[in-house]
């Protein structure tokens, strides 16, 4: 489940609620917990996948052209 609420602080960076997110999904996952393996191997594995695709789309809308006018995509 996302963490990210509007009244939290942000670095300042684009989809930095996203990175938070995926970020703790990574280290909490029993892949890291138990495994012991790293983050990057989990999620080559597929693990927080959902959060993985929504970062990729944010990161993604910061290159679109169409997003000066409308904004970059919300999380």
């Amino acid at each position: 489940m996302p963490r990210y609420y509007e009244d939290k602080e942000e670095d300042g960076r684009a989809c930095s609620g996203v990175r938070e997110d995926l970020r703790q999904c990574l280290l909490e996952s029993p892949c890291v917990l138990r495994e012991n393996k790293s983050p990057k191997q989990c999620l080559r594995e597929g693990h927080c996948r959902s959060l993985q695709v929504t970062f990729f789309a944010c990161k993604r809308s910061m290159l679109d052209t169409r997003a000066r006018f409308r904004g970059r995509k919300g999380y």
